[in-house]
């Protein structure tokens, strides 16, 4: 008898964990932003705004807490639409959208557009944008970043990597730059001085760089299982996001909390949050696709908090979702 109830407590212990567990399978809250899909997307810091890039809306601008759309932009009307990358300044005063050889910017409040430019000497591979949209940083498939203040006119270029570039970050106040390429490297950059602060080397080409919005820390990964966090107060190593994966492919990286946790999005839908002291996976989620893609998939590009009780996701289902989130 003491072993049949021994068993029972366990198997209601066990369908208790399964059940607790459950609950964050499933978000709260879904909400279409891009009808069959969308290219790109980012919420702001904040999350209460999302800038989504997607074949039938253009360019489209949401109020989140309202489910509200508020603007739809086009940088060619009646041309196929080849945004694919969109970011919002972390005041949300500014949008930015940009294509392979063109970005724009535009005000979220009147939804003016701020101006258009071209790029010719090399297409663009990311794009960044400061807190009031006054800099703008881009790398581009020659290695050479780009940054112009929009107010002054000043640009300053920066020939920094070997080969292409895959991803950079600009801290909120415009003036530090870390950028990533195909060359191994990465480089924190001092755009007032145009002086490398650090460089950082790697075994693999680097796939993904973030910075903390104050520029106190560093993330860095590459294309294989180097994912780590950097003190750039002390230029000292951190942590190593720890996982099993062989290779694991960083579609979307913030950090939040103040540098506390790291919000990761890959390309087959998981969201994972990190503690950025120790480098472990404290919480998980798993997006959802769209019902008619083969195979059902979706890629992750962007995730933030939305309160101190869940975070907000937008992926390549064209999906806003709001998932449970633990106490931290």
């Amino acid at each position: 008898m003491p072993l049949a109830n021994t068993l029972k407590t366990i198997l209601l212990t066990t369908c208790l964990f399964l059940t607790a567990c459950e609950q964050y399978s499933q978000p709260t809250q879904q909400y279409e932003h891009a009808v069959q899909g969308a290219f790109a997307a980012e919420l702001s810091q904040n999350g209460d705004y999302s800038l989504t890039s997607s074949i039938h809306h253009g360019i489209s601008l949401w109020d989140n807490r309202h489910n509200k759309l508020l603007f739809n932009w086009y940088h060619h009307q009646g041309q196929n639409n080849d945004v694919f990358i969109v970011r919002l300044s972390s005041n949300n005063s500014v949008a930015l959208s940009a294509s392979r050889d063109e970005f724009a910017l535009w005000d979220t409040k009147t939804g003016k557009s701020l101006g258009f430019y071209q790029v010719s000497d090399s297409p663009i591979r990311d794009i960044q944008l400061s807190e009031n949209g006054q800099f703008v940083v881009y790398g581009q498939v020659n290695g050479k970043l780009v940054h112009i203040n929009l107010r002054t006119g000043r640009r300053l270029e920066a020939p920094l990597h070997r080969e292409k570039i895959n991803s950079i970050d600009m801290s909120s106040n415009g003036r530090y730059v870390l950028s990533g390429g195909n060359d191994h490297q990465a480089f924190l950059w001092d755009t007032d001085t145009a002086q490398v602060i650090q460089q950082f080397d790697f075994k693999q080409r680097i796939s993904m760089v973030r910075l903390e919005k104050n520029g106190r820390f560093a993330f860095i990964a590459d294309n294989q299982k180097a994912s780590q966090i950097w003190d750039l107060q002390t230029g000292k190593l951190k942590s190593t996001l720890i996982y099993r994966a062989r290779q694991s492919i960083f579609s979307s990286v913030r950090f939040i909390k103040d540098g506390q946790y790291l919000l990761t999005g890959n390309g087959t839908k998981k969201v994972v949050l990190w503690e950025t002291t120790t480098g472990l996976a404290k919480q998980d989620w798993t997006v959802t696709p769209r019902k008619e893609t083969r195979p059902k998939t979706a890629v992750v590009y962007s995730a933030t908090l939305w309160s101190d009780s869940a975070i907000v996701t937008e992926s390549s289902a064209g999906l806003l979702e709001i998932w449970p989130l633990a106490p931290l």
